[in-house]
């Protein structure tokens, strides 16, 4: 059985079960690590997900797979945080993030760098706009951009 409609079909399960809860999914994967398979659920919510939001959805959720079956081999299945340095994906976690500092990392160089750090200020389907510290701002088209999340500081 492809990766892909299982994939497809546990993604439409966990949105249904987690459509009237706090609870996002911001990503899932389905992969062969040795002669084990891990199917990873990655939730978040506002203030961000805690042990016990985990292991509650990871009960939950194990139920509904369990009922519905979609995976017919055996696995292991992981609920966890996204964490800190996550990539965003999408707009929805563009626009959950505004205003925040981001990391990008550029396939090619743009105004001589390939990694650009600044506040996300706004995005649409072509872009990012991102300021810098000193208040100046860039435009970063999407399909330049390799890989971005927020900057972690210490």
């Amino acid at each position: 059985m492809s990766k892909k409609p299982i994939i497809v079909e546990v993604r439409e399960i966990i949105e249904k079960l987690i459509e009237n809860l706090e609870y996002e999914l911001v990503d899932l994967e389905y992969k062969k690590e040795g002669s084990s398979k891990f199917l990873r659920i990655f939730l978040d919510k506002p203030g961000g997900i805690t042990i016990d939001d985990c292991q509650t959805m990871s009960k939950t959720i194990g139920e509904e797979l369990d009922k519905t079956d979609p995976i017919k081999e055996s696995y292991y299945l992981e609920v966890s945080s996204p964490g800190l340095d996550r990539p965003l994906k999408n707009d929805k976690d563009f626009k959950r993030n505004l205003n925040k500092d981001v990391e990008i990392k550029l396939y090619e160089p743009l105004d001589g760098t390939k990694l650009i750090q600044g506040s996300l200020i706004e995005f649409d389907e072509e872009s990012l706009k991102i300021q810098y510290e000193d208040e100046s701002m860039i435009d970063i088209p999407r399909d330049k951009i390799a890989l971005i999340r927020l900057a972690v500081k210490f």
